[in-house]
């Protein structure tokens, strides 16, 4: 069986025909991490939302395949139940909603089975220990009142638990202090394993001083523009974009 999760053929992506994907490619196998940078305005978030199955965003030529399935048409609640996750750059805050019972009720959405309040209960409380959660959290509503980093934090215990086979995390590591950025590292790290795979998508390398992605990718005006290995994120760090800007143009 192929060890390749995902497949990007020649992505053309427009949101109220604006085009902003133009021909991009990617290839994506189980155990790998790939992390995509890239100035603003270049495509990243709309790479993460289309995988995803956004409304918003439509796609006017080129093919998206999980697990060897075109995807295209699929809407993110199937493209979900097949086991792909998106961590959000900005996640909502949700009155009334636990986040005891969102998760539960995420999980057995997920898997169509009825979870065991104990059961549950059991499993969120190791996922919450090992990403330093206080367990009152998990009665709190759903980011309302949680700062910045609880509001990531919490996105990444969503992973743990949902347990997806693809990730992509939007912006994770953005307004986190240096001790949450090494809580959300090492949870990607506990989840990772030989049968998923993560794009994590990021501005700097901040999360990348403790991670060893398998692939950095440049994202420049809708385009896949270099590939490299974890190298590559600290020339980025050290010389901006204006290299690879350069290059494009030419």
């Amino acid at each position: 069986m192929s060890d390749l999760l995902l497949e990007i053929k020649n992505l053309h992506t427009a949101v109220d025909e604006k085009e902003i994907l133009k021909g991009l490619d990617l290839d994506v196998n189980k155990g790998e991490i790939h992390v995509i940078m890239g100035p603003n305005g270049g495509g990243k978030s709309t790479l993460a939302n289309i995988i995803m199955g956004h409304p918003k965003y439509a796609i006017t030529e080129g093919s998206i395949n999980f697990e060897g399935e075109n995807i295209n048409e699929l809407k993110a609640n199937e493209r979900a139940q097949k086991g792909i996750f998106l961590s959000f750059q900005y996640p909502e805050e949700v009155e009334g909603i636990t986040v005891e019972n969102f998760l539960r009720s995420s999980k057995s959405a997920l898997t169509g089975e009825n979870i065991g309040f104990m059961s549950f209960k059991k499993l969120l409380r190791e996922k919450m220990q090992m990403l330093h959660i206080k367990e009152e959290y998990a009665s709190r509503y759903l980011n309302v009142g949680f700062s910045g980093g609880e509001k990531k934090k919490n996105e990444i215990l969503q992973m743990a638990v949902l347990n997806p086979k693809l990730s992509i995390l939007d912006e994770t590591d953005s307004g986190l202090d240096v001790d949450a950025v090494k809580i959300v590292a090492e949870g990607v790290k506990v989840f990772k394993n030989s049968e998923n795979a993560l794009i994590i998508i990021t501005h700097n390398n901040k999360i990348l001083e403790y991670l060893e992605p398998d692939f950095v990718h440049v994202l420049i005006n809708g385009k896949i523009v270099k590939t490299g290995k974890s190298e590559l994120a600290k020339e980025i760090n050290e010389n901006g974009y204006e290299e690879f800007k350069a290059e494009l143009i030419s």
